[in-house]
């Protein structure tokens, strides 16, 4: 975690719990989550371990670093998706160290520019639980003209499974109801990715 964003962080979380940056408790989280990855993924069951940390401020220090996750593609990257690639070089560091599968959707405007992210699901190991009607809330609220989903495979094999393709059909078909297009689903693995639609299967 380079030092800016260290601070910035840091920042964000003590005013968002009422703590000094240099207390104890504040000092304790980035000692025991050091790197970005560590801290995004870490679980109320793993704060509440911490002296100070009951499960109201586990919950809300989580929802914290959801929503800054959220918000976190640089002003640069707000660019013009052109394929596939485009998607896999934006996500993957993102995705690089994640050890569950994260379904997260880039909302688009009529000019396939990204005007919003945001992580949909997050599940287990090998899977990650999706409903359309999560997914295009998200789209409509964003006022989104498309929409590009994706999703990392933590095994590395970014090979689509049955039930990323049946997946895929139906979010498809409820864009097509709504007005919506889902442009790709990009499964992203160990540095390399497999776009549904080059498959084939949209």
């Amino acid at each position: 975690m380079n030092n800016y964003r260290n601070e910035e962080l840091k920042r964000l979380i003590s005013e968002s719990l009422r703590e000094r940056p240099d207390s104890y408790l504040i000092q304790q989280l980035f000692e025991q989550f050091p790197t970005t990855t560590e801290l995004m993924n870490v679980s109320e069951q793993q704060l509440i371990r911490i002296k100070g940390i009951g499960l109201c401020k586990a919950r809300q220090l989580t929802a914290v670093l959801k929503l800054t996750n959220a918000l976190t593609i640089p002003a640069q990257n707000r660019s013009t998706i052109r394929s596939p690639k485009d998607v896999f070089d934006l996500l993957e560091p993102e995705f690089r160290h994640l050890n569950k599968e994260h379904f997260t959707c880039l909302f688009l405007n009529t000019k396939n520019k990204v005007i919003f992210k945001e992580v949909i699901s997050i599940g287990s190991l090998n899977a990650a639980i999706v409903h359309p009607r999560e997914v295009f809330h998200a789209a409509i609220k964003r006022c989104s003209a498309s929409i590009i989903c994706a999703h990392n495979h933590p095994s590395g094999d970014p090979t689509p499974s049955p039930e990323d393709i049946e997946l895929t059909k139906r979010l498809v078909s409820s864009g097509d109801l709504v007005g919506i297009e889902v442009l790709d689903h990009i499964i992203i693995g160990s540095h390399r990715y497999v776009s549904l639609r080059e498959q084939g299967l949209i």
